[in-house]
């Protein structure tokens, strides 16, 4: 099957890879354009992983000021160069992120930051709730486990899924970004406050 310009000129503008990469992939995915599409985000997400060893020392601090000032976020995203620091993709990363911690307010960037203090008053709260709930008692840790695994999900930034895009989570955001610039890319730190708290 023969590709047309036209269909790799969408799937570039859809994903942006590059043009010979966008060919291969249609050709590898037989002109399908969101096997295509799969095709180069696993590839990409590979080079991040590559990547990820890699010294993210430059970067931007973004803020994120939510209803009428009584939220506000900092947040502190690493990439390896000046340059892609300041292109339009990673600054609106940079502002996405911002934005999501706004909205969900998790406890930690990943799941190692949250503290085991934290982890474990929550296990026991589950393992109490399993109890009460009459489960038999062979499944507790099973299913304690799923919940403190969920637990992760809803409170660790690059765990939950994106505000803007729920189909996707917020560290599979930033492998995007991150495929797209070639450099990889670190969410540091943010702090969020909430006025009252």
């Amino acid at each position: 099957m023969a590709i047309t310009a036209a269909q790799v000129k969408e799937l570039r503008d859809r994903t942006g890879a590059g043009m010979l990469e966008c060919k291969r992939a249609l050709e590898e995915a037989g002109g399908s354009l969101e096997a295509a599409i799969d095709i180069l985000r696993a590839k990409g997400a590979a080079k991040v992983a590559k990547r990820a060893a890699r010294e993210a020392s430059e970067g931007a601090i973004g803020s994120y000021v939510h209803m009428g000032g009584k939220i506000g976020v900092l947040i502190e995203v690493n990439c390896e160069t000046d340059f892609v620091a300041r292109t339009e993709d990673f600054q609106n990363l940079v502002r996405d992120l911002a934005m999501h911690v706004a909205a969900s307010n998790p406890l930690a960037v990943d799941a190692e930051q949250i503290p085991e203090d934290v982890v474990e008053r929550e296990r026991a709260v589950f393992r109490e709730q399993v109890r009460n709930e009459g489960k038999p008692e062979n499944l507790w840790d099973r299913i304690v486990d799923g919940k403190v695994k969920r637990f992760y999900q809803e409170n660790a930034l690059l765990d939950q899924p994106f505000v803007k895009d729920p189909d996707k989570t917020v560290g599979q955001l930033v492998t995007e970004v991150s495929a797209r610039t070639g450099e990889n890319i670190v969410v540091r730190r943010f702090v969020r406050y909430a006025l009252g708290d």
